[in-house]
C-alpha cells in the first residue's frame, strides 16, 4: 500500500488514563517518540510520581476508582482542558471499556487501542466465547446466558458439574472470579463474585465455566493494524497465580513446543483478522496436561506482563500501539519476529502472604530497587500506598540467555530490593522462584496451592533473624551507648529486651562479651555475633562464621531491616504495657484488618455466631476479604454499614461472649 493512500490519524499530546507504574511506562515511550504527556489523578494520588513527571496533570475526582479513574466524563473533560488529542488507557481501569473508547471517539480524541466495536465484541467474555466458537477455536464448556438469576445460575452449575469457575464478563486480573468445588458454597461465591465485579468494573454480570484440572495459563500476544496486517509475538506462561491473579509470568513457556507455538499463534492471528482488530491484544488459553488448549478470553489491551515479550523480541509494544493508532502499518511480518533468550517477571505486591495475602496500605518508609534488571514502579521513599487500587506496586524482570539465567538474575534483584514500611510479597516471590517445581518448569495454576506449606515455610526457621532483630534494636538505638570495635571493660550484665518482629512477640537478653562480641539469648539458646561495621543504615556482622550485611531503617517506633532477601519490621516493647487479646478478636470485637470498604454485612444484631463464622466482608485493593468472629456469642452491635469506608483496626462488629465461655 502506498503512503499516499494510507489514512493517517496524527496526534501530538497523549493523556494517560491510568496511574502509577502504568502511566510512567506509557510516558517513557511517548516521550522518546516526541509526544507530550498528560497525567490524571485522584485525591489519593495528588503527590504521586506519575503526576509530578507528566507535562501536565489534571485532577479527576475523589480516591475511589468509581469517582476518578473509572469516571469517563471526568477523563474526557481532563483531555479537553489539557489540550490532549489522544488518550492511552494503560492496562486496567477503563482499558477494556467500549463506552470509554466510544466517548473518546465522539470527543474527537484518538483512542490508543482497538475500536469500540472490537472491545465490545471481545471484552465481554460471553460474547468472545461465542465468536471464537463460530471461528472453530476450542473453548471451555460453560454458561454465558443472559438469564443471571440465582436459580438459573445454580441449575447451570449443576449441569456443568463441579468444580466450576464463576467469572466476571468484564475486566480481568482475577476480580469477580471464584472457583467453586461443591454446591454448598455456590450461593455465597456467586454473590461475592458479582459484588467484586461490580466494584472493579461497574458490571456484576458473570459467566460459568467447567474448571479444567491442573492446567497451565498460556496467553498469546497479538497485534493488528487497520490495513489488515496481523502478527503474534509468541506466548507467555502466566500459570503461577494466587487468588486467580497472576504473580509470576515468563516467556517463552517451558511447556510450549515450537509446533504448539505455531498452532496457537495461527489461531490467535486468525481471530485478530476476523475482527479487523487494531492494536495490542492478548488471547488467553488453558493448556491441559495432554497438550490440548481451550480459549478463555481476549484482553483488548496491553498486559501488565508485556515486558517479558519485549525482552525476548526486542520490540517496544507501546511504540507499536502508538504507530498503529496513528494509522501506520505494523511494518512487521510474522517471519520478522525472532525470539532471544528467556525472561521472567515477578509482581511485587503490597500484601502479607502469611495472612492469606491480605493487601497492605500505608507509607513506604524506604524504597530502593535494583539497578541491573528492569523494574517498573512509581514509588520512592515516603510514598503513600492507598487502599483503593491494585496491590501490585512494582514488577521486576529478569532476562537471560537461558531460563536458569533469567531466574537467577530475578532472584538476585529481589534479594537487593528494599521496601520498608509496608509488608510485601518479596520473600514469597523468591520462594516461588527457588522452588524445585518452578525451577524445572513444571508450575501449573495449582502450583501455589500444591506447594503452599513449603513456599511459606521458607520463612519459618527464623531464629537467626529474631536474634539479629534484637542485636539491631540494641546496636542502632540512638539513645544507647555508641558501639565501638574491639575489647571492652564494660560489665557483662544481660540487657533484657521484649520486642515484636513480624507481628510475633519475643523476649531476649543481650550480653556484651569482653572480646567485643555479642550474645543474644532467647528460647534457651545463645546466638553469637561480631560487629565489623555499623553505619546509619547498614550493619556488617559475623554470625556462625559467616560475614553478612543488612540494610536497616529506624522509622519512628519501628525498625525495618532486610535479611537474606526478607524484610522484617520490629517494634521495641521492652517498656510497653502487655498487650491484650484484642488483636485476635478474643475480646469479642471484630476489627478491620486493613483500610477498605464494607461490601456485605453477613449478620444482624441479636444473631448467635460461632467462632470463625463470617460476619462482614470488606473490599480493599479491588479484592474482597471476609472477616470472622473471634469468639462464639451474640452480636451486640454492628459498627459499620455497607458502603462505609473503614480504617485498619476500626471495630466493625461487637460480640457478647456466650456465658459458658466467660471467665470470671
Amino acid at each position: 500500500m502506498s503512503s499516499e493512500v494510507i489514512r493517517r490519524t496524527p496526534f501530538f499530546k497523549i493523556l494517560i488514563a491510568n496511574r502509577g507504574e502504568v502511566a510512567l511506562r506509557v510516558m517513557r515511550t511517548a516521550r522518546r517518540l516526541g509526544y507530550g504527556v498528560v497525567a490524571v489523578y485522584s485525591d489519593a494520588d495528588r503527590e504521586a510520581l506519575h503526576v509530578r513527571q507528566a507535562d501536565k496533570a489534571v485532577r479527576i475526582g475523589a480516591a475511589p476508582p468509581s469517582q476518578s479513574y473509572l469516571n469517563i466524563d471526568a477523563i474526557i473533560a481532563a483531555a479537553k482542558a489539557s489540550g490532549a488529542d489522544a488518550v492511552h488507557p494503560g492496562y486496567g481501569f477503563l482499558a477494556e471499556n467500549a463506552t470509554f473508547a466510544q466517548a473518546c471517539k465522539d470527543a474527537g480524541l484518538v483512542f490508543i487501542g482497538p475500536s469500540p466495536e472490537a472491545i465490545k465484541a471481545m471484552g465481554n467474555k460471553a460474547g468472545a466465547k461465542a465468536i471464537m466458537r463460530d471461528a472453530g477455536v476450542p473453548g471451555v464448556p460453560g454458561y454465558q446466558g443472559e438469564d443471571q438469576s440465582d436459580v438459573t445460575m445454580r441449575a447451570e452449575a449443576e449441569r456443568l458439574g463441579f468444580p466450576v469457575m464463576i467469572k466476571a464478563v468484564a475486566g480481568g486480573g482475577g476480580r469477580g472470579m471464584r472457583l467453586v468445588t461443591d454446591g454448598t458454597a455456590f450461593a455465597d461465591a456467586l454473590r461475592s463474585a458479582r459484588s467484586e465485579a461490580q466494584a472493579a468494573f461497574g458490571d456484576g454480570t458473570v459467566i460459568l465455566e467447567r474448571a479444567i484440572e491442573d492446567p497451565r495459563h498460556i496467553e498469546i500476544q497479538v497485534f493488528g493494524d487497520r490495513h489488515g496486517n496481523a502478527i503474534h509475538l509468541g506466548e507467555r506462561d502466566c500459570s503461577v497465580q494466587r487468588r486467580h491473579q497472576k504473580l509470576i509470568e515468563e516467556a517463552p513457556s517451558p511447556a510450549v513446543t515450537p509446533a504448539l507455538r505455531e498452532t496457537m499463534g495461527a489461531v490467535a492471528v486468525t481471530a485478530v483478522k476476523s475482527l479487523a482488530y487494531e492494536g495490542a491484544g492478548t488471547l488467553e488459553f488453558l493448556l491441559d496436561p495432554n497438550g490440548a488448549f481451550y480459549f478463555m478470553e481476549m484482553n483488548t489491551r496491553l498486559q501488565v506482563e508485556h515486558p517479558v515479550t519485549e525482552a525476548i523480541t526486542g520490540l517496544d509494544l507501546v511504540e507499536l500501539q502508538l504507530r498503529v493508532a496513528r494509522g501506520e502499518p505494523l511494518g512487521l511480518r510474522q517471519e520478522d519476529i525472532k525470539f532471544s533468550g528467556h525472561a521472567i517477571e515477578a509482581r511485587l505486591c503490597s500484601e502479607d502472604e502469611n495472612h492469606d495475602f491480605m493487601p497492605q496500605s500505608g507509607r513506604m518508609a524506604s524504597w530502593r530497587m535494583p539497578e541491573d534488571i528492569r523494574v517498573e514502579h512509581a514509588l520512592q521513599s515516603g510514598s503513600e500506598i492507598p487502599p483503593f487500587y491494585d496491590s501490585m506496586i512494582a514488577k521486576l524482570v529478569g532476562h537471560g540467555t537461558s531460563r536458569d539465567e533469567a531466574r537467577s538474575r530475578l532472584i538476585c534483584g529481589l534479594e537487593q530490593a528494599v521496601a520498608f514500611g509496608v509488608t510485601t510479597n518479596q520473600a514469597f516471590l523468591m520462594s516461588c522462584l527457588r522452588h524445585p517445581a518452578f525451577a524445572r518448569g513444571e508450575a501449573t495454576t495449582a502450583f501455589i496451592d500444591q506447594h503452599r506449606e513449603s513456599l511459606l515455610a521458607q520463612g519459618k526457621d527464623r531464629s537467626s533473624s529474631i536474634a539479629l532483630a534484637a542485636l539491631l534494636l540494641h546496636a542502632s538505638d540512638p539513645h544507647a551507648r555508641q558501639w565501638r570495635r574491639g575489647r571492652t571493660l564494660a560489665a557483662t550484665f544481660p540487657i533484657p529486651l521484649r520486642f515484636e518482629i513480624d507481628r510475633v512477640t519475643h523476649e531476649a537478653d543481650i550480653l556484651r562479651e569482653r572480646e567485643g562480641g555479642y550474645v543474644v539469648v532467647f528460647d534457651g539458646a545463645g546466638h553469637g555475633f561480631e560487629i565489623d561495621e555499623l553505619s546509619s543504615d547498614t550493619l556488617r556482622f559475623r554470625y556462625a562464621g559467616v560475614m553478612e550485611s543488612v540494610t536497616f531503617l529506624r522509622d519512628g517506633d519501628r525498625l525495618h531491616f532486610l535479611h537474606r532477601g526478607r524484610a522484617h519490621t520490629v517494634r521495641d516493647l521492652t517498656l510497653a504495657a502487655p498487650e491484650t487479646a484484642a488483636a485476635s478478636g478474643g475480646d469479642g470485637k471484630v476489627r478491620a484488618a486493613m483500610n477498605g470498604r464494607v461490601v456485605a454485612v453477613l449478620v444482624k444484631k441479636g444473631d448467635h455466631v460461632a467462632a470463625g463464622q463470617p460476619v462482614m466482608t470488606l473490599e480493599a485493593m479491588k479484592m474482597e476479604h471476609v472477616h470472622v468472629a473471634g469468639i462464639a456469642g451474640t452480636i451486640s452491635a454492628i459498627d459499620a454499614g455497607e458502603g462505609e469506608q473503614v480504617t485498619t483496626g476500626k471495630i466493625v462488629v461487637e460480640i457478647e461472649a456466650d456465658a459458658r465461655d466467660q471467665v470470671f
